[in-house]
C-alpha cells in the first residue's frame, strides 16, 4: 500500500513548548484571542491576536491563516477555523484536523501537532477530540501516487501527527487515539481499493485482499467460485457476471468478538463489489465511465470496517458479505428482456442491465439469512438518482426498520458521513411489477433509489435492515480543502461508529 501510515501520539507540553515543523490550533471565530492561547501569543510577539485583530483570520470554516513565529519552538503556526463556537461539533474538529494535515504536506512537511482551543471545545469529550484528530490526519494526509513513474507533486508524505491536550486529559485522549488510529487505518486501507483501476482491482484481487485481512486478524473467510456461485444458487448475480471474462467471487468474512452464544447475532455488512461497471448491453454514456472503477466502493467499506474490527477487536460478532464482479457488454451478457432465478428463488426481469448492482446484493441478501443476523446493513454505489435527489453531501437510507434506520444514521452523525432517509412506502412497489416474472430490477426514471431500495426490500427476508445509497459520496471530482479528489472511504466511518456502539451496549 503506497498511501503510508501516520503514527499518532498524545502530547501534553504547553504549546510554547512544542517543538514542531508546524503546529495547527483549531479556532472558533471570534475578534479576540482565546484565553487558551494567551501563553503562545506571547511567546510570538502578539502574532496570533495580530492575525485575528486584523481580520486576516476569522475563523470560519476551513479557513486558515499560515503563521511564522519570529522566535518560539514551533517552525510555523496554522490558525483553523472551525466556524461558530456553539455550533463545534467532533465532525467539525475532525474536518479541521484534515485541513490541518493537507497544509502540513502542501509545506512539504512531514509531521505537525494538533491543538483545539478550549473555547472551540463546545463540549466534545477529550477521548472524542483524540480520535476525530487521528481521522481527520489520516484523511488529510492520504495520497495516492504509487502509479506514477514521475511525480509531479513530489511532496514527502505526512508520517505523524501528536494531539495536544491537557495532562489532565491524556488518559482519555489517549483512548480516542487507538480508536481513531483503526479507523484511520480502515480508512486508508478503502481508499486504496477504491482508487486502483479496473485492471487492477478485479474480483478476484478483492478476494486476495480479503484473505489478507482474514489471516492477518483471524478471520474466518470463505470465497465463493462461479462453480460454487451456480451450486448455491445464486442466479443473479451470475447473470451480471456472465457477460465478463473475469471471474465473480462472493466473499464472505466471519469475525467472533462475542463467541458462538445463542444470543450472540452477528451484524452482517454487505458491501456491492462491481469493480468495473460499463453498464452492460445498456452501456453507459462514454464520458466518465472511468470512474465506474469506484462501483466497488460499498466491498471497500466493509473491507476498511474489517480492518477496524481486527485492530479493536470489539465483542461483538460481524460477517462481511462482498459480491464481487464485473459488468460488462458481450455476446454471452445478460439481456434487457431476459428473466433470472435469483437465490431467494424470486424471478426477476431484466429491463435495464445497468441497474446490475441492485442484482449481486439480492442474492447477499438471501445468503445472509443462514446468519440469522441481528442487523443488515448494506453499502452500495446503487444510483444515480440518489445524486440527483441529495447531491454528493448524504447518503441515501432506507430500510425495513425504524429503530434501527435511527441508529445507522446516529452511527452516521458521529461519523461525518451524514444519512437523509427515503421513504419505501408501499405505492412504490408498483414500480417493480412486471408482467411475466415476481419483480423486474427497473422501475423507470422516477423515485430511481426508491426503486432500488424496494428492488432489495424484495429479497430481506427475516431481519432487520438498512440500505445505504453512497453514489454521491464515494468519491469526488473536485479537491477539498479537506482531502484530494478521488475516493473517500464512505461507510468505513459509519460502519465502524455502528458495530463500537453496538459492541458498548
Amino acid at each position: 500500500m503506497s498511501a503510508k501510515t501516520v503514527t499518532s501520539a498524545v502530547a501534553t507540553a504547553a504549546l510554547p513548548q512544542i517543538e514542531t515543523p508546524l503546529l495547527a490550533v483549531a479556532l472558533a471565530e471570534g475578534s479576540d484571542v482565546p484565553a487558551s492561547l494567551a501563553d503562545l501569543d506571547k511567546a510570538t510577539g502578539g502574532l496570533v491576536s495580530r492575525a485575528i485583530a486584523s481580520g486576516d483570520f476569522k475563523g470560519k470554516r476551513d479557513e486558515t491563516s499560515l503563521l511564522y513565529p519570529p522566535a518560539g519552538k514551533a517552525q510555523r503556526i496554522l490558525l483553523v477555523g472551525v466556524g461558530k463556537a456553539n455550533e463545534v461539533s467532533r465532525n467539525a474538529l475532525r474536518r479541521a484536523a484534515a485541513v490541518a494535515a493537507r497544509r502540513t504536506r502542501a509545506l512539504g512537511a512531514t509531521r505537525f501537532h494538533f491543538a483545539v482551543a478550549a473555547e472551540a471545545r463546545n463540549g466534545v469529550s477529550a477521548r472524542d477530540v483524540g480520535q476525530v484528530a487521528v481521522e481527520g490526519a489520516g484523511q488529510g494526509a492520504w495520497a495516492f501516487t504509487e502509479l506514477k513513474r514521475t511525480n509531479d507533486d513530489p511532496k514527502p508524505d505526512v508520517e505523524a501527527v501528536a494531539m495536544v491536550v491537557p495532562a489532565a486529559e491524556a488518559k482519555e485522549a489517549e483512548a480516542g487515539r487507538r480508536i481513531g488510529d483503526a479507523i484511520a487505518a480502515g480508512h486508508r486501507l478503502a481508499r486504496y481499493l477504491q482508487v486502483q483501476p479496473g485492471n487492477v482491482c478485479t474480483p478476484t484481487y478483492l478476494a486476495d485482499q480479503a484473505r489478507q485481512l482474514a489471516q492477518q486478524h483471524g478471520f474466518g473467510i470463505t470465497v465463493l467460485d462461479r462453480a460454487a456461485m451456480k451450486a448455491e444458487g445464486m442466479g443473479a448475480l451470475l447473470a451480471v457476471a456472465q457477460g465478463t471474462q473475469e471471474e465473480p467471487r462472493f466473499i464472505v468474512l466471519e469475525y467472533q468478538g462475542a463467541g458462538r452464544a445463542a444470543d450472540a447475532a452477528p451484524i452482517a455488512l454487505i458491501g456491492k463489489g462491481v469493480t468495473f461497471d460499463s453498464g452492460g448491453i445498456s452501456i453507459k454514456p462514454a464520458q466518465s465511465m472511468e470512474d465506474m472503477k469506484y462501483d466497488m466502493s460499498g466491498a471497500a467499506a466493509v473491507l476498511g470496517a474489517f480492518e477496524v474490527v481486527g485492530l479493536l477487536k470489539p465483542k461483538v460478532n460481524v460477517v462481511g458479505l462482498i459480491p464481487a464482479t464485473e459488468n460488462l457488454p458481450s455476446g454471452t451478457a445478460v439481456k434487457p428482456g431476459d428473466v433470472v432465478k435469483s437465490h431467494l428463488g424470486k424471478t426477476i426481469e431484466i429491463i435495464n442491465t445497468d441497474a446490475e448492482g441492485r442484482l449481486i446484493l439480492c442474492d447477499a441478501l438471501s445468503y445472509a439469512r443462514r446468519f440469522k443476523p441481528a442487523a443488515v446493513i448494506d453499502a452500495a454505489t446503487l444510483t444515480g438518482a440518489v445524486v440527483v435527489a441529495l447531491g454528493h453531501v448524504a447518503i441515501g437510507q432506507m430500510g425495513n426498520d425504524e429503530t434501527l434506520l435511527a441508529e445507522v444514521r446516529e452511527a452516521g452523525e458521529r461519523a461525518g458521513e451524514r444519512c437523509w432517509p427515503l421513504p419505501l412506502w408501499d405505492e412504490y412497489r408498483e414500480l417493480l411489477k412486471s408482467d411475466i416474472a415476481d419483480v423486474k430490477n427497473s422501475g423507470g426514471r422516477g423515485a430511481g433509489s426508491i426503486a432500488g431500495g424496494w428492488f432489495l426490500r424484495e429479497f430481506v427476508d427475516g431481519f432487520a435492515w438498512v440500505h445505504l445509497d453512497i453514489a454521491g459520496t464515494a468519491y469526488t471530482e473536485n479537491e477539498g480543502p479537506h482531502q484530494p479528489k478521488g475516493p473517500t472511504a464512505v461507510g468505513v466511518r459509519l460502519f465502524s461508529e455502528f458495530i463500537l456502539k453496538r459492541a458498548a451496549a
